[in-house]
């Protein structure tokens, strides 16, 4: 499964009443997961003990967690605790059905396509763990990271493009009703600012603070 060397595999469920535990949940909150959530396993353990790559600085080891929903529109949050529990890097197989697709959790639940179970796969690309966890958060979540950003600094302006698109669609309709010519005019040009924004941001010319 996963395209991933045998070696790796293991078979280790993990009980949903530890989540409910863990996190002191109420019956309205462990309904709600296990609305969500059928079944947690661990399937596989990435390491150097288990694939011919060295350890990184920051990530010596990682796991793929299996996670059988009972519906494709599950809650992001319950995929955080289940993060929360183990104090570990891991790369979810979101599975529903007959199709899945991977996630992981930096910053937020970056997720890739559905696709057939059967075709999804984790390709490891890299000579460390380091490289190969930020390749795979690089294709499950689509980043393009632009000549001279780390990756967390591509997020940081991803995440902020987000924002004031949603700024934006937000004071466009709220120009498409307004009445007051003056107002509306206030609005067309706040509109017009953030869209000239956006333009510097996705283009480069923005950087974060560290900058």
């Amino acid at each position: 499964m996963l395209g991933l060397p045998k070696k790796t595999e293991m078979n280790k469920q993990l009980p949903k009443k530890a989540i409910y535990e863990k996190f002191k949940m109420n019956t309205a909150a462990k309904e709600k997961f296990d609305g969500d959530i059928k079944k947690l396993t661990i399937i596989n353990e990435i390491s150097p003990l288990t694939v011919n790559v060295e350890k990184g600085k920051e990530i010596s080891n990682f796991f793929v967690v299996l996670v059988s929903l009972k519906n494709k529109d599950f809650d992001e949050k319950n995929i955080l605790m289940i993060s929360k529990l183990i104090n570990q890097h891991m790369v979810f197989v979101l599975e529903y059905e007959n199709q899945a697709c991977l996630a992981v959790y930096h910053k937020w639940l970056h997720q890739s396509h559905w696709q057939s179970s059967q075709t999804l796969e984790i390709k490891l690309d890299g000579l460390n763990l380091d490289v190969i966890w930020v390749n795979l958060l690089i294709e499950i979540g689509g980043i393009e990271i632009e000549p001279g950003n780390t990756l967390d600094e591509q997020l940081a302006i991803d995440e902020g493009s987000q924002k004031m698109e949603k700024q934006i669609a937000a004071l466009e309709n709220k120009a498409r009703v307004e009445k007051q010519p003056k107002r509306k005019f206030e609005l067309v040009q706040q509109i017009r600012s953030l869209e000239k924004k956006l333009e510097d941001t996705n283009c480069g010319y923005i950087k974060t603070p560290q900058d």
